[in-house]
């Protein structure tokens, strides 16, 4: 067949993307047309997405994709992180700056939200884990603003669905997307208006739920005139970046009620968990603070997000900020040179949600708990890796006790495969051989169900299987596994309570 080449708008919360694919019909190529850092603004107390800079950027990369292409995109889709999202008013008018979901407005909400409906009934509705900054309390907290949005509101829009909008003037809302709002019934694949009246929230708000590879329609007239592009359909992938990249793990087997891999999606979230014929909404599942969240061709993404990479991230952005010049391979150095399993902390203890300097919370953790404290950068990268493998092996348990089978298999996609310390250290915790690959299963996971959409590949087990001939994966399997067992034993005592 004639090479297609698609487009995927990749949005993560630390950078945006866009990337081309190019399919032969056997192998699939990526290209990077543009890249540009994200991250949420400071105004006051509030955090924001600055969208309009979102889409200057994505204007630019459209112009650089039809440049580097040399043909005609078949098709452009949009993926972003869940949960947060834009209100519109008539003719597409953004109403506000869309909240970062570790905005601060959200602290009281839970309290707030079960007073008006118990944990419990909301879990039975939604079957998703409970997360500070889900859509449901966003909303609450948007509810009692003195501005009064929701009012006024036309319609609610979640990050993938307000670009897409912008790109083809048609909108929806994506279903993997809307799975995470805690706000969507996963049996009936719809919103849940029984929830959603008894928040008192405008039913209005919520649109027409479509599935990934619904195509939009073509570019709108204003994009095609700014980027010189042709009338290119706009196809909606599954726009959770999670469930883009899951798409993309070359795993061999079918969805199963009892399956034997499980995938990591590694970067400034993990999101750990196995892919499930449909949902497992249980009271162990509830007790576990597990989620339910929506996948392509009707499948369920049964996971738990944990913290990831960001605790990384943002100890190097407070160093840096200090005026040192620290880039991710002399942090990995540093890492490597500590010696292993010396501090550790839960990943997702409360005070690393949204600190102001992320090495002095890790080092106040330590001492909170009487763990040693780290004193140097490579100290502390290493405590924080370290403790995100333990915390894998603490999810992995309570996976199997979900899905009633043993998991052989560890896949990690995304860009924490380029982390070689945390995926042999993940192996060494777990007991169990990882495969880590592709880097950019985000996108590659977007461009395939696109693929999908348009014809050119059957299902997304042709998809795992391009992807397998494209891209190879690295193996890494357990050593030193008693060391870990001993250290497992004291990470457990450390964990904080959920919600």
């Amino acid at each position: 067949m004639a090479e297609q080449v698609f487009l995927a708008v990749d949005l993560g919360a630390s950078n945006g993307r866009l990337v081309l694919g190019r399919f032969d019909g056997a192998a699939l190529r990526l290209e990077e047309a543009h890249r540009f850092e994200n991250g949420p603004v400071r105004v006051g107390r509030g955090m924001f997405w600055d969208v309009l800079r979102h889409w200057h950027e994505i204007l630019i990369g459209l112009s650089r994709a039809r440049q580097q292409a040399g043909v005609p995109l078949e098709s452009i889709g949009v993926d972003t992180w869940g949960v947060d999202y834009a209100l519109l008013a008539g003719d597409d008018l953004l109403l506000a700056n869309p909240r970062h979901y570790r905005d601060p407005r959200t602290d009281g909400m839970f309290e707030a939200a079960f007073a008006i409906v118990d944990r419990e009934t909301i879990f039975a509705h939604t079957g998703l884990q409970f997360l500070p900054f889900n859509t449901l309390y966003q909303l609450l907290a948007e509810q009692r603003s003195p501005a009064r949005l929701l009012d006024v509101a036309e319609q609610m829009l979640l990050m993938p669905d307000l670009f897409h909008a912008w790109l083809s003037g048609a909108r929806s809302n994506e279903e993997t997307n809307a799975s995470t709002t805690q706000l969507f019934n996963p049996r009936e694949g719809a919103w849940d208006y029984e929830l959603i009246d008894r928040f008192g929230f405008p039913q209005q708000l919520f649109g027409d739920i479509v599935p990934p590879g619904t195509p939009l329609g073509p570019l709108r007239d204003e994009v095609r005139r700014a980027t010189g592009l042709e009338a290119t359909e706009v196809v909606v992938p599954a726009t959770h970046d999670t469930a883009s990249a899951v798409l993309a793990v070359p795993a061999r087997a079918q969805p199963s009620e009892r399956p034997d891999w499980c995938y990591i999606s590694s970067g400034t979230w993990s999101l750990m968990g196995v892919e499930l014929p449909g949902p497992r909404i249980t009271d162990e599942c509830l007790r576990f603070n597990f989620t339910n969240e929506g996948g392509v061709e009707g499948t369920t993404r049964l996971l738990k997000n944990i913290a990831g990479l960001w605790l990384v991230q943002q100890c190097r952005q407070a160093w840096n900020a200090r005026g040192a010049t620290w880039d991710w391979q002399r942090l990995n150095d540093a890492a490597q040179a500590a010696p292993p399993l010396v501090s550790l902390v839960d990943p997702d203890a409360p005070e690393f949600l949204a600190p102001a300097d992320m090495p002095q919370a890790i080092a106040d953790r330590c001492r909170h708990t009487g763990e040693p404290v780290p004193e140097d950068p490579g100290a502390i990268i290493r405590c924080a890796l370290d403790s995100l493998a333990l915390k894998y092996r603490h999810v992995l348990g309570q996976l199997e006790r979900l899905v009633e089978s043993r998991i052989e298999t560890i896949h990690i996609v995304g860009g924490g495969t380029q982390n070689r310390l945390l995926c042999q250290a993940t192996a060494d915790a777990c007991g169990r051989p990882v495969l880590a690959g592709p880097v950019e299963a985000t996108a590659m996971g977007n461009l395939l169900m696109q693929a999908i959409a348009r014809g050119h590949v059957a299902s997304v087990a042709e998809a795992r299987e391009i992807v397998r001939r494209s891209f190879p994966c690295q193996s890494y399997q357990p050593h030193d596994t008693a060391r870990w067992d001993e250290a497992y034993t004291r990470f457990e005592k450390l964990l904080v309570p959920g919600p």
